[in-house]
């Protein structure tokens, strides 16, 4: 899935990406709208994670959607 699908079905993803990501609260979800680099911002901070990291995570994510 490409990210202007991901924007577009945010809603309905949101429960995957907390799957995903169980250390992202539900703010931090709401706050990425489906946003890749506010997501993977969001998981570079709460992760600990380099950006280069954080990005490819969030990338391989949207490609298993």
């Amino acid at each position: 899935m490409n990210w202007d699908q991901v924007k577009g079905k945010w809603t309905e993803l949101q429960g995957q990406a907390r799957q995903q990501w169980g250390q992202l609260t539900d703010d931090d979800i709401a706050e990425a709208r489906g946003d890749r680099e506010e997501l993977a911002g969001k998981v570079r901070q709460r992760y600990g994670k380099s950006k280069e990291e954080a990005e490819r995570e969030v990338d391989e994510w949207a490609a298993r959607l």
